[in-house]
């Protein structure tokens, strides 16, 4: 299997240095050297002097290199190097000293531009031979069933684009192991099919650069790196990442000779932006791969990683189909008038199907219905608290129980993996799918357990990849991301039937108490309206006396304040008609109010009036002894402007009621010729003045010409209704009364 490291960046290009470095933290991609079959020219970006390089430059291209300008020694215009819209120079081809032809390979870096040259074939492909092989095996691919197909189909077909001696398809597993999914080869090397590989093998660095570099070339294991020159350049560390020509890590050249291999080559197999694996090519002699055979590679990859990747898309879209059908099957029986515990206990068999498992439990406090192979009660009712304790999101899975619980490491023959979804009820439940120890014997390309170091710490290249035996315990089937998906689904599904269910319950235990409340507040209104009816009979029996008694008065000034006393009486009356009207209790729109108190007013001091009175009433909710107090005080204003403005005649009145921020404003205005007293000793002014101090307000008198304005301005905060009448309003009053 190759498994490539590239080289150290020390000066140094031997085995012994290299090891010196873990090979976690070796810098591959800044190797100082690159592999001399090609030539690197490293130019200066802005003035295009060559500062360095590295290879044969002067026997193979030209003695003078140093220092000049790279579009002189590539004979190409200077504003073709600065061409933004054709900084590729891929079409070019240069002639060698030597009767070689050199393909050109340009990266910019920043401050620097690489130049990669490489000699060309004398055959290549014909661009229609690329075409046909690329349109043959994406059919191939096509029709291949599985992604096991596919790589078996891909390694043939790598294998005959490229001569080599043996091509594997090899896959990066999750845990970051490696195993071989597909091969083709001849007798020069033995088979590896399904041999693993461990994650060290290809480390972090490595795995970094083959989505970066998408292909690789060693023809020549046993090359001698060709340093970048000059030193005093100061190209020393120079990042070597997308150069063809970088040279290879010592220990990877190591590794790749005791495999037996002379040349190989890599290409990544990239499905979504990740590394799935590798094409990796091995030769028992000296290979090179010419450019059109690795453009055609590097497109095969692409046409094999989006075949790789719609196989894997539609066995993941076919079981997340069939999970979310199982599903929706079990939750749409639900008896909705059954507890979730006992819907779960009568669907268990339907649930147990949901993932393929040995074992199906439902536990629910001290109880636990099971079905086929499990731990015993007492296991599972201590796996249950360990799950209530440990799980995040409510989701555990697990597929070596024994290693995540340790008392599981017991019993794996009932229980090796499992799949556990907890549920915070009242009770708390979980549900439970098991499945048993699966015993399996993994052959690894030589014992990964070995690290090749000889006791002093340091990591060396591995000697023996001789097929080793290993035989796997205590692990279960691998649950898949489509089960562990499922199984949040299906959690957020039976949460939510269960707080349905106890919406439910609480609705009807709300109903009732709704119901019986509805009855108390019936018996209530009645004795209300019945205390409301006395006291509108007292009202109006007061009411009586004060008219006959006026009837009878001798004196007009006792009969004009006994007529007045019966205004005052039905502004009181007229508030306790409207409180205990319809559905209202505790509160009174005053707006409303104000406009029936003058409709009566009226009618009281003469039909008259009706013509003469304009209104603007903004309409507001207050409390009703309030609602009292402002009608008593309208009352007074309407029976001045009456009696001073107008002597007893009716005239033009304007009342307004008005909301500023925070106060509430009334204005009472005449036109009458006559002024009033505006400072009067009168019952009615002291009654008005003690009102208005009550309630923390202002009462003003302006001039008019003619006529006079009264304006009185309450704090709100005085009164609205309190929160206790708010909230009684809002209960009884099932909309807002339409004021036009």
């Amino acid at each position: 299997m190759t498994v490539q490291r590239t080289a150290s960046s020390e000066p140094s290009y031997s085995l012994d240095h290299a090891v010196t470095t873990s090979c976690d933290r070796e810098p591959i991609h800044r190797p100082d050297a690159i592999q001399p079959y090609g030539l690197l020219l490293v130019a200066d970006s802005t003035t295009l002097t060559i500062l360095g390089g590295a290879g044969d430059i002067e026997g193979r291209l030209t003695p003078n290199w140093l220092g000049r300008s790279l579009s002189s020694v590539l004979d190409v215009p200077t504003g073709r190097l600065h061409d933004e819209k054709r900084p590729s120079l891929s079409d070019l081809r240069i002639a060698g000293l030597k009767g070689e032809t050199f393909s050109v390979l340009r990266h910019d870096q920043d401050t620097h531009i690489l130049v990669e040259l490489e000699p060309v074939e004398a055959h290549n492909l014909l661009t229609w031979d690329i075409f046909g092989e690329i349109d043959n095996t994406a059919d191939r691919f096509e029709r291949c069933p599985d992604t096991v197909s596919v790589c078996r189909q891909g390694a043939a077909i790598f294998q005959r684009l490229t001569g080599f001696d043996r091509v594997l398809v090899y896959r990066f597993m999750e845990d970051g192991t490696g195993r071989v999914v597909g091969e083709s080869r001849n007798d020069a090397f033995p088979s590896l099919m399904n041999h693993h590989f461990p994650a060290s093998d290809i480390p972090a660095q490595a795995r970094a650069l083959y989505l970066r570099n998408r292909i690789r070339v060693i023809p020549d294991i046993t090359y001698e790196a060709a340093p970048i020159r000059p030193a005093e350049a100061g190209l020393a560390g120079i990042n070597l990442s997308d150069v063809q020509l970088r040279s290879v890590s010592p220990i990877h050249l190591q590794y790749m000779a005791n495999m037996g291999t002379r040349a190989s080559a890599s290409v990544s197999l990239v499905v979504d932006g990740v590394l799935w694996g590798l094409i990796a090519c091995h030769n028992a002699t000296p290979r090179r791969l010419s450019e059109d055979i690795r453009a055609a590679c590097r497109t095969l990859a692409g046409v094999m990683s989006r075949q790789l990747r719609n196989k894997e898309e539609l066995v993941t879209y076919q079981e997340r189909l069939r999970l979310r059908n199982a599903m929706e099957f079990v939750t749409s029986h639900f008896d909705v008038r059954h507890p979730i515990e006992s819907n779960l206990r009568s669907f268990m068999g339907e649930l147990q199907a949901l993932f393929p498992c040995n074992g199906f439990a439902v536990i629910s406090g001290e109880s636990i219905s099971a079905t086929d192979v499990l731990p015993d009660t007492e296991n599972l009712h201590k796996l249950h608290d360990w799950l209530r304790m440990g799980t995040s999101g409510g989701i555990f899975t697990s597929a070596m129980l024994g290693k995540d619980y340790p008392p599981a490491a017991e019993w794996p023959e009932r229980s090796a993996g499992i799949l556990a979804i907890t549920l915070p009820f009242r009770t708390p439940m979980c549900l439970v799918w098991s499945r048993v120890e699966i015993i399996q014997t993994i052959e690894w390309a030589g014992n990964p357990h070995k690290d090749d170091a000889d006791g002093d710490g340091v990591l060396r290249p591995r000697t023996s990849f001789k097929t080793w035996e290993q035989t796997i315990c205590g692990h279960s089937m691998r649950w898949t991301g489509e089960q562990r998906q499922a199984a949040r689904r299906l959690r957020r599904v039976l949460i939510a039937d269960y707080q349905t269910q106890q919406m439910r319950e609480l609705n009807a235990t709300l109903a009732a108490t709704l119901e019986e409340r509805e009855n108390l507040l019936r018996q209530k209104d009645f004795l209300i309206r019945e205390v409301n009816h006395r006291v509108q009979n007292s009202l109006q029996m007061v009411a009586s006396f004060l008219k006959l008694q006026a009837r009878s008065a001798s004196n007009e000034e006792t009969t004009t304040a006994l007529t007045e006393a019966q205004h005052r009486i039905a502004a009181i009356g007229l508030v306790h008609r409207r409180l205990y009207r319809d559905e209202h209790f505790g509160v009174v729109d005053l707006g409303r109010y104000l406009e029936e108190l003058m409709e009566e007013l009226c009618s009281s001091l003469g039909e008259d009036w009706h013509e003469q009175l304009h209104l603007s009433l903004f309409p507001i909710m207050i409390s009703a002894d309030r609602a009292i107090d402002i009608g008593l005080i309208l009352t007074e204003l309407v029976i001045n402007a009456s009696k001073y403005a107008y002597d007893g005649k009716a005239g033009p009145l304007h009342v307004g009621l008005t909301q500023t921020s925070d106060r509430l404003v009334l204005t009472v205005s005449d036109q009458g010729e006559c002024t009033p007293q505006l400072k009067g000793t009168g019952f009615g002014t002291r009654m008005m003045n003690a009102i208005v101090n009550s309630l923390t307000g202002t009462l003003t008198y302006t001039t008019l010409t003619p006529g006079l304005e009264a304006v009185m301005t309450l704090p709100l905060d005085s009164i609205l209704p309190s929160e206790a009448d708010a909230n009684t309003e809002a209960a009884l009053s099932q909309t807002p009364y339409p004021y036009p």
